[in-house]
């Protein structure tokens, strides 16, 4: 995903990114929005377009009927308002205007908003002033609670839990007395009813590993030796929620959302400056899960925002790849606290450089730590700096461009577009790459091009593009 650097200036003294084509699209909730909106990012449709140097954008759709529609984006939020009966956010005009904005830089001139824009943006910004930066995002009013009845609630969830993780330890004993070798005789239907007794216990995360256990018998040659790894990861599970009250609290609280149980955001609050690394949706059963990578600039840390959405509909949230957002975030409890909740946001968005990154030799060793956090850890979060994309005996690797140390790219990522133009962006030479390190190699979701040359010897900003 490209970053275009052009912006102008803010009231609060930054620059306003002004975003790509790919960055708008990104943002749509779903193929066909994206679809819809993409023909609209031409001037034709379009009168009164216009922006201002806080960050918003405004214009007038021409539509089916002989009223335009009334469309105005603030980038900052990002916020949309239109006068169309979608129910979509953004819908197809919004879309097309971020679009228009993107492509033709004369098509939507700096000006003072017409009238109808007005009204909503300053009411927008008015109650950012009232709260002191742009409004909170995923926030969401809680009414009052009763602490005995949830107590009771989460003390019956949890025998709940308890009964499955018993009965699933001695599924998993009669499964190895048996021998491997059975299992590829029984099926799949023997881990979909184990699978079907863990949702009963209300221990979802139990039931999706059990699920993943039936597709390993159908995996290929080594199958029996991958399906005893996952069974005693399955069974340190189990043995760790029925002695949790023996565990470390950040441990126990891991454990707890492995198992499945609903977590909050409950750590102290953390304000950077955090750049949007990758953002990406996976399918999670009947639902749509979306994944938003952060790096706070002062902080150095890595957080996860992860929300979800309806079968066949994207999540609400949405970031732009390659801003940086000032803003609070606040960390759910759990091994390396990676998820977090994004809470107040302060100034706008503003485009930034990559983060620093680390060798390919000391990406491994970094997932070690975290493992002894999280022992379930299936990959870890890492940049790294100075890699070559380059192909290998069984597929590619990630070659260190000053030490003899490599990382395989990992299988899922070999099938995937991304993988061509990482290496069309590399052309041979060293890349910044962000992605995720495990025990199947280095995963690739965003990469940064080494930039152009100035005059003196110095280097411009590279782009960012979106792998994933």
């Amino acid at each position: 995903m490209l970053l275009s650097h052009g912006g102008e200036p803010s009231p609060t003294g930054g620059p306003v990114a002004r975003w790509s084509v790919e960055q708008v699209l990104a943002l749509a909730p779903d193929d066909a929005s994206r679809k819809a909106g993409t023909p609209l990012g031409a001037a034709g449709p379009w009168t009164g377009t216009g922006r201002d140097a806080a960050g918003a954008v405004w214009g007038l759709c021409k539509g089916s009927g002989s009223t335009p529609y009334r469309t105005v984006v603030d980038t900052t939020g990002p916020a949309y308002s239109c006068s169309c009966p979608s129910r979509k956010f953004p819908c197809k005009h919004a879309l097309g205007l971020l679009l228009l904005r993107a492509s033709d830089e004369a098509a939507c001139r700096p000006g003072e908003p017409a009238d109808w824009a007005t009204v909503w943006i300053e009411a927008r910004r008015g109650r950012a002033a009232e709260t002191g930066g742009p409004a909170a995002r995923g926030a969401t009013a809680r009414g009052p609670a009763d602490p005995a009845a949830a107590g009771k609630r989460a003390e019956r969830r949890a025998e709940r839990v308890t009964g499955g993780a018993q009965e699933l330890q001695q599924r998993l004993a009669d499964l190895l007395r048996g021998g491997l070798a059975a299992t590829d005789r029984s099926g799949y239907g023997l881990w979909e009813e184990t699978a079907a007794r863990m949702v009963d216990a209300q221990a979802p995360g139990l039931a999706a590993r059990v699920r993943d256990l039936g597709a390993i018998t159908g995996s290929g040659p080594g199958w029996p030796v991958r399906l005893l790894e996952e069974c005693g990861l399955l069974h340190l599970l189990d043995t760790a929620w029925l002695g949790r009250e023996l565990l470390p609290d950040p441990l126990a609280a891991t454990v707890r959302t492995r198992v499945g149980l609903p977590m909050s955001a409950e750590g102290a609050p953390v304000r950077d400056h955090w750049l949007v690394l990758a953002q990406y949706d996976t399918p999670d059963g009947k639902i749509v899960a979306r994944r938003i990578w952060l790096s706070g600039r002062e902080s150095g840390r890595t957080a996860l925002l992860l929300s979800f959405g309806a079968a066949g509909r994207s999540p609400a949230q949405a970031l732009p790849v390659g801003v940086t957002i000032d803003a609070e975030l606040t960390p759910y409890p759990g091994g390396g606290q990676l998820r977090a909740e994004l809470g107040e946001q302060f100034g706008v968005m503003a485009p930034a450089g990559p983060p620093p990154g680390i060798a390919a030799a000391a990406a491994p060793a970094v997932y070690g730590d975290a493992l002894r956090e999280d022992p379930w850890l299936d990959a870890w979060p890492v940049t790294l700096r100075d890699v070559i994309p380059v192909p290998a005996k069984d597929g590619w690797q990630v070659a260190d461009a000053h030490a003899e140390s490599a990382l395989p790219i990992a299988p899922a990522a070999l099938s995937r577009p991304g993988l061509w133009k990482l290496v069309a962006l590399s052309g041979g030479g060293p890349v910044t790459v962000f992605g995720e390190v495990g025990h199947r190699g280095f995963d690739p979701f965003a990469a940064w091009d080494p930039g152009e040359v100035e005059e003196g010897g110095g280097t411009t900003d590279g782009r960012i593009v979106q792998l994933i």
